[in-house]
């Protein structure tokens, strides 16, 4: 009775092993499982994408940084007469100083820019040298129209501040040519400081007692990733030329005028005070020139590498799972339409491999180019896991029918990388199409009395 219940037992545990729906239970449960090595690529794929911005980082400091040209803004110190009363009733008046800003009438700007690729390990950062000249006027201050009396404007200590967000990158001293006369410029330091780092020229108006008068003067300038100017006159131009083939226009103006070839751009913008978050003149401090009023007002290019493997390659990694899923399905219908049995741990390995692959297309990507790193781990991966269904089932067409269809899921994820704004139509299509040859392969198979899986051609004899 006992070697009766033994067999029947055995007989329902041989049954269930040897269940389709049971295979399927288990492939569904391993594909869950593979979801965390999965996790783990993004995370290593995030971790050197952190480190090539380190490294970017450390040859900014090196090199220069992100440059903003800001400016040039007239600093004009008035004097100011308060009205004091003392106990006894008798009125003074108490002199102090107030600071009158005003901004240019017009402003152009023409800026050159010749960007490079520097090297740190395997590491990439775009830096630039620049050649930037500013031409333009200020107005007449309207004083009586603010209450001010002319006779209290200090005219011999006006300054004008021009703000260069890394003056480690200057490599001239800038010379400023104010109508008839040449000013050096020299970083300012003091307590009023308009802009984070500033360059100002002290000019003596004395005589003339007039803030109407034209300015022109050159930067040459390097820095790293961005070129961007601000917005600051009543009539601002600027033209912005560069030999580069992937410029990125930034900031909150986008250029009027742009022509993007291979190997340079042109580009040009033209505003007026409407769109500009400044007062031509006021008096006090220089709160209107914080930095949230100069983010509305700043614009520019960015220099981007032409490719950048980290983006590409998570956006890979992210499709592990489906490329996963149609791969053990298409190798179950395989095993199916075969009448042949692979092992559970056979598609661990598969599996196994198809996580590695991520793994290769990062390190790969990091040294020749995402696009040559995808043809070799997609090669690489593609053969070894054909070679290995081939030895285990002893056929050279099931290896190659699983080959042809691992091979066209890579290249439908290439396509969809490459394609941007077309990514998700491709891929819908490219779904459709693959769950409707699912359901062409289904109906080949009796799935309400299938015929019995037969041993792994590698399985042991009993």
């Amino acid at each position: 009775m006992e070697t009766t219940n033994t067999s029947e037992n055995k007989s329902l545990l041989s049954q269930l092993s040897e269940s389709t729906a049971t295979k399927l239970l288990l492939i569904g449960l391993l594909t869950l499982i593979l979801l965390i090595p999965s996790s783990w690529i993004q995370s290593l794929i995030s971790e050197r994408e952190s480190r090539n911005d380190e490294a970017i980082q450390e040859i900014a400091q090196k090199w220069s940084g992100n440059q903003s040209i800001e400016g040039p803004v007239m600093q004009l110190p008035i004097k100011t007469f308060a009205k004091v009363t003392d106990a006894l009733g008798k009125v003074s008046y108490r002199e102090s100083e107030s600071t009158i800003y005003l901004l240019p009438e017009n402003l152009t700007i023409k800026a050159d820019a010749n960007p490079e690729i520097l090297h740190r390990g395997i590491f990439d950062a775009v830096v630039y040298n620049s050649k930037i000249n500013l031409t333009g006027n200020f107005s007449n201050l309207e004083l009586r129209k603010s209450g001010i009396n002319p006779e209290n404007v200090i005219w011999d200590r006006v300054k004008i501040i021009t703000g260069i967000s890394d003056l480690k990158g200057l490599k001239n001293t800038p010379r400023i040519k104010l109508s008839d006369s040449i000013h050096s410029a020299e970083p300012d330091f003091s307590t009023e400081n308009v802009f984070k780092n500033n360059l100002a020229v002290l000019v003596n108006l004395a005589k003339t007692k007039t803030s109407a008068f034209s300015f022109s003067y050159d930067l040459d300038l390097r820095g790293s990733g961005e070129l961007s100017f601000l917005h600051v006159a009543k009539n601002t131009s600027v033209n912005v030329t560069g030999k580069w083939g992937n410029p990125s226009f930034i900031g909150n103006f986008l250029p009027d005028d742009r022509k993007i070839n291979k190997n340079n751009f042109t580009s040009e913008w033209k505003m007026s005070n409407f769109n500009r978050p400044f007062p031509q003149q006021w008096q006090g401090s220089h709160q209107a020139m914080e930095v949230e009023n100069r983010d509305k007002a700043s614009f520019g290019v960015k220099f981007l590498l032409p490719v950048d493997q980290y983006q590409k390659t998570m956006r890979s990694a992210k499709y592990s799972i489906l490329v996963i899923i149609l791969s053990f399905v298409s190798l179950f219908f395989i095993e199916l339409l075969k009448k042949t049995r692979i092992n559970l741990l056979q598609y661990v390995l598969i599996g196994a491999a198809m996580i590695i692959y991520y793994a290769l297309l990062l390190s790969f990507s990091e040294q020749v180019g995402f696009d040559f790193a995808y043809l070799i781990a997609s090669l690489a991966t593609i053969t070894l896991i054909s070679i290995f269904i081939g030895a285990f089932l002893r056929s050279s067409k099931p290896a190659l029918a699983f080959s042809l269809i691992l091979g066209i899921f890579y290249s439908f994820i290439y396509i969809i990388i490459q394609l941007q704004d077309l990514a998700l139509l491709f891929g819908s299509i490219g779904l459709f199409i693959t769950i409707a040859c699912l359901m062409y392969f289904s109906v080949k198979i009796n799935w309400s009395k299938p015929s019995p899986l037969l041993p792994s051609p590698l399985a042991g004899n009993p």
